[in-house]
């Protein structure tokens, strides 16, 4: 791939595009290529940015990904809005909701497991209290959306319920998309995976389903002896 010559951004508006081109060459490399194939190097290559210029507006490469979390976080939050608006979800369908979101977001399922054990250790404080502050909203709309969908669930029990999703999906994705060379030892020894699994989204929805039952049944009490 050749390189467009570098010209340097001068104006705040075009310094503006420039972090937005870096911003989208990110999100195509990490859709094309998998998050931990993302680098600085590439990154700049791909939008025409010198690598020693990109630190002008990003301190590294988790810096972008980061970024395209909160992205994510946003995406995520009004497919569910929008798919639960109006409804009344029992907690197979609520789970089907949360499953088929997530699963149509290849980048953010894959990014799920790296914001809390790669990125948010790795960039600057600043940085990942910006993303908190962009995330809180996205996520509070979403345990709005569905206790609002599911009376049986609290707005307790529908945090919990975008809580699993997520731990739930960050490890799923890993676990169903292994590195090119494990996955192909794996073909050639299925005994490898000590736990088997290759479809995300039926087993996703699955787990999910069975959380949402748990937390919808009411709590018992168990009272000890007077």
């Amino acid at each position: 791939m050749t390189t467009p010559p570098f010209q340097r951004a001068r104006s705040a508006e075009s310094k503006r595009r420039r972090a937005q081109d870096l911003i989208d060459a990110a999100r195509v490399l990490a859709t094309e290529q998998g998050v931990a194939g993302v680098t600085l190097t590439a990154i700049a290559q791909s939008a025409g940015v010198h690598h020693s210029a990109v630190r002008r507006y990003f301190d590294s490469h988790k810096e972008v990904l980061l970024h395209l979390a909160a992205e994510g976080w946003i995406r995520w939050s009004q497919a569910v809005c929008e798919a639960l608006r109006g409804e009344r979800a029992e907690a197979d369908r609520l789970a089907d909701v949360l499953a088929t979101t997530l699963a149509a977001d290849p980048l953010f399922c894959d990014l799920l497991a790296n914001v809390p054990l790669h990125l948010e250790h790795a960039v600057d404080v600043d940085r990942v209290i910006d993303f908190k502050q962009r995330t809180r909203a996205p996520i509070a709309a979403m345990v709005e959306a569905i206790a609002a969908a599911a009376p049986s669930l609290d707005a307790r029990a529908a945090s919990d319920v975008v809580l699993a999703a997520d731990a739930l999906a960050a490890t799923l994705w890993q676990v169903t998309h292994p590195a090119q060379g494990l996955a192909s030892a794996q073909l050639r020894d299925p005994d490898l995976a000590a736990i088997s699994v290759t479809d995300f989204l039926g087993t996703l929805r699955r787990l999910l389903a069975a959380t949402c039952m748990g937390l919808a049944a009411p709590q018992s009490v168990t009272e000890g002896p007077e």
